[in-house]
């Protein structure tokens, strides 16, 4: 049996009602692998049992008032206790299986980043038709603008060392579902294409209700994409988390 790797990793899944989900979620996750691992549900008040699963698998709650996918990683990359981190939907999608080979090859290549390819090998029934055609025309025309080689533009699963959070300049600035490309544009652009690379990874069908808006969502990723080529994107709120948000970790009622 391999030694456990002597780090420290946090694992964050960001939810919004995904009772049917989260704890089978956080049961995927390989435990043993590291010498200490951290799940953290960073939780945009979810009205359904999504907090309280989450409690009783051991994970960590911290729950973040202000809306949006990319609000809570911006809250999470802030308050991760690991030196690694690993981001997943909580909806069964992501193969968590595969964790442990992600973190050794970001170790033993000395790389700071990695993005997970959903698309090359997309399960059948993981992705709607429109689905897929919605991310083709997403991560088609991030490549044409930005040029930085990434086939899937859109994917949520990603392997990185905390510290490059330490330079502002690798800090996405978006709240909403547009801040998963700009992780992506941002590490080639700041980190590089020696340190930061693409994998495929197997992408399977959710369990549970999606709460993503096809149209709408999709509009804003592809108004990101040329508002930031150009400069104009803004950032709408500070980096970091609330000082007064509750966080199962300081003793705070999250359920």
């Amino acid at each position: 049996m391999t030694d456990p790797l002597p780090i420290s990793v946090t694992v964050i899944l960001p939810t919004y009602n995904e009772e049917a989900a989260v704890g089978l979620t956080i049961d995927s996750i390989p435990t043993g692998w590291c010498d200490e691992m951290e799940i953290l549900i960073v939780d945009g008040n979810s009205t359904d049992k999504t907090r309280e699963i989450a409690l009783e698998k051991g994970a960590r709650v911290h729950i973040e008032p202000r809306k949006g996918y990319g609000r809570a990683y911006r809250t999470a990359f802030d308050i991760a206790k690991g030196d690694y981190i690993i981001t997943m939907d909580a909806d069964c999608t992501y193969p968590a299986e595969v964790v442990p080979d992600l973190v050794r090859k970001l170790l033993d290549e000395d790389l700071d980043f990695i993005t997970c390819d959903r698309l090359t090998k997309a399960e059948d029934g993981s992705m709607s038709g429109l689905h897929g055609f919605g991310n083709w025309v997403l991560s088609f025309t991030a490549r044409m603008l930005y040029w930085y080689g990434i086939k899937d533009s859109q994917s949520g699963m990603w392997v990185f060392r905390k510290s490059i959070m330490d330079n502002p300049k690798m800090r996405p600035t978006n709240d909403g579902m547009p801040l998963s490309q700009e992780m992506k544009i941002l590490a080639r652009k700041v980190l590089g294409k020696k340190k930061a690379i693409e994998i495929a990874v197997p992408y399977r069908e959710r369990v549970g209700e999606a709460v993503i808006h096809t149209w709408g969502d999709g509009w804003k990723n592809l108004r990101f994409l040329y508002f930031k080529r150009i400069g104009l994107n803004r950032t709408r709120t500070p980096w970091g988390h609330l000082e007064d948000s509750k966080d199962s970790m300081k003793g705070d009622d999250t359920k």
